[in-house]
C-alpha cells in the first residue's frame, strides 16, 4: 500500500512483533499541543520559521549528533507540526540514506492499530516508563523533551506542554516508498492551506 498522508498521518501503522530499534526508515509526524501554530508561519509556501521553530529544527538536527546509529533524511517543521524520517542505521556508520539500512515489513505482515504508542508489548529492553534503550519511540520522546524544556525556559511557562502526547510513525518499505515521502515533506509548506492539520482545516 503507497503512503497516503490522509491514512498514515490519522493512525501509527503498528507492525506486531516488529522490534523498534531495528535498522529501517521511519517516517515520523508529531503535533504541537491543541496544534497551536506555534513554529512559525507559511509564506507563500515557503515555511518561515519563528525562534521557538528554530529550536524545534535546531533539537532535530542534534538528534543525528548525539547518536551514532541514527541518519536524518528529509525533514519540515511546519506551523504546528513536524514531518521528517528517521534512519536507524544497524552499524552507526550513517552510510544508509536512502532507506536500506533494513529492509521494512511486507504489505502482508502490516496491520492497522489505532493506539500511536507503545508497540513493544512485553520487552526485555524495557525502561522505566514504556520506552525501549534506542528505540523510535526513545528518539522521539527525547526530542520532544529537549525541545520542551528549551521553549518553555525561553518562554518562561514552566511545565507547559508543546507537544501531543503522541507521534505516529509508517515504517519505510523500498526506495519508492522514501521518494514519495520526501516528495510529501518537501510540498507541505506549499500545500499547508490543504493541510489537515490547518487550524483552519
Amino acid at each position: 500500500m503507497p503512503y497516503d498522508p490522509e491514512k498514515h498521518d490519522r493512525q501509527s501503522m503498528r507492525l506486531p512483533g516488529w522490534d523498534y530499534r531495528r535498522p529501517a526508515a521511519y517516517f515520523v509526524t508529531t503535533c504541537a499541543h491543541n496544534r497551536m501554530c506555534l513554529f512559525g508561519a507559511v509564506v507563500r509556501g515557503r515555511m518561515v520559521l519563528n525562534p521557538l521553530g528554530d529550536i524545534v529544527a535546531e533539537e532535530w538536527h542534534r538528534t543525528e549528533q548525539v547518536r551514532d546509529n541514527v541518519v536524518l533524511d528529509a525533514f519540515v517543521v511546519m506551523p504546528n507540526h513536524v514531518h521528517g524520517i528517521i534512519v536507524i542505521t544497524a552499524d552507526g556508520t550513517g552510510a544508509d540514506r536512502d532507506g536500506n539500512a533494513s529492509s521494512g515489513p511486507s504489505d502482508a505482515n502490516r496491520r492497522r492499530d489505532s493506539s500511536p504508542m507503545n508497540p513493544y508489548g512485553d520487552h526485555p529492553h524495557r525502561t522505566f516508563g514504556g520506552a525501549v534503550a534506542g528505540s523510535l519511540s526513545t528518539i522521539m520522546r527525547q526530542f520532544k523533551s529537549m525541545v520542551t524544556k528549551r521553549i518553555n525556559r525561553r518562554r518562561d511557562t514552566p511545565g507547559a506542554p508543546v507537544w501531543q502526547r503522541n507521534f505516529y510513525e509508517h515504517i519505510v518499505r523500498n526506495r519508492q516508498d522514501l521518494n514519495r515521502i520526501r516528495t510529501y515533506i518537501r510540498q507541505n509548506p506549499a500545500r499547508w492551506q490543504e493541510d489537515r492539520h490547518h487550524p483552519d482545516g
